[in-house]
């Protein structure tokens, strides 16, 4: 099929699928013989993967990682697992950077709940933050 109509059976666009291209994460196609790039259905199957690493977080080099992987015909579920652990080690500190910003914040609120605008110095700015 043609790029247009990959793209829109890929819920995606031709640019995009020329930069997956540029990036190694979809194979050259074939041309047709006025040059045309014509993909085979399963390519399909390619670019959801993509996206499906894309919404888990993983970046576009380490899903060109994953196919690289398979491309060479070895089953690449080792390498996803520790990629997929490494993600959520980032998920659980980024977690945990964001609680204890709530906190700060809800303590900052907490102090500012009764303003007393008198006790502040010029220099001080505000005193909640």
């Amino acid at each position: 099929m043609r790029i247009g109509e990959f793209a829109e059976a890929a819920g995606t666009t031709a640019k995009t699928l020329r930069f997956y291209e540029e990036q190694g994460l979809l194979p050259p196609p074939d041309r047709t013989s006025s040059g045309y790039r014509d993909y085979p259905p399963d390519a399909i199957a390619r670019v959801d993967f993509v996206h499906r690493g894309q919404a888990a977080g993983l970046t576009l080099a380490q899903i060109r990682q994953i196919v690289d992987i398979r491309d060479a015909g070895h089953a690449p579920c080792a390498h996803v697992r520790d990629l997929l652990d490494a993600r959520l080690r980032d998920i659980e500190q980024q977690i945990a950077q964001l609680t204890a910003l709530r906190d700060t914040i809800a303590n900052l609120r907490d102090d500012a709940a009764h303003p007393e605008p008198e006790t502040c110095s010029a220099d001080q700015v505000c005193r909640y933050v």
